[in-house]
């Protein structure tokens, strides 16, 4: 687990594309796969699409408690339990003190993530706006994302690869890019440290 402090938020990056984020008054997960041990109990679980390794029943259990709110698409909720909120690219909410709008994720060119399948989130967490991009290339609806923050995957083969998530970030702007979805499963081998020199020209830090 590797952890970034922006603002008064704390971020969490827990492996491959699991995240857990902690405000002032709430815990955030997205995709959680990848748990620490004694994980904290979740206010909301954002999950982005209905593959293993992002939508895994097991491990939503364990960061579930009464009160836990899951938000994510139907064919991913349709294997969970709970208090579980459907969603589809465009819609925006707010839930528990939290300001949410899910933003498409697609493939372009590629089979495993079609379009309206899966969505990213943007969360604002205590003022800051959070931008989790699930598993996509780089599209061009990401020119509207506004985010402080950005997840990113740079892996390939499923997602972008670095030179495109460069690009998304640079597209996006926000002021701090944590790349994701890379050296953990086949077919995601990347260097974030190549990501990190693609974007040395602007403004955007790179934390990884």
């Amino acid at each position: 687990m590797r952890s970034f402090k922006y603002a008064n938020i704390e971020i969490h990056a827990l492996g491959h594309a699991s995240f857990m984020l902690q405000g002032s008054s709430s815990t955030l997960y997205f995709d959680p796969y990848v748990l620490p041990d004694a994980p904290k109990k979740a206010d909301v679980i954002f999950i982005s699409h209905a593959h293993y390794d992002h939508c895994s029943p097991e491990h939503v259990v364990k960061i579930s408690g009464p009160d836990t709110l899951i938000v994510t698409t139907a064919d991913c909720a349709s294997n969970l339990k709970g208090n579980v909120k459907v969603v589809s690219a465009g819609d925006s909410f707010s839930v528990k003190g939290l300001d949410v709008l899910a933003v498409p994720a697609y493939n372009i060119g590629k089979p495993f993530h079609p379009k309206g399948s899966g969505v990213g989130f943007v969360v604002s967490l205590d003022g800051v706006r959070v931008y989790h991009a699930g598993d996509t290339d780089l599209i061009p609806e990401m020119s509207d994302v506004q985010a402080d923050v950005a997840l990113l995957p740079i892996g390939g083969t499923y997602t972008m690869d670095v030179s495109e998530a460069a690009k998304a970030a640079a597209a996006i702007g926000p002021k701090l890019v944590i790349p994701m979805h890379y050296n953990f499963i086949d077919g995601t081998e990347a260097d974030p440290s190549e990501f990190e020199r693609l974007l040395t020209k602007t403004t955007i830090q790179v934390k990884y």
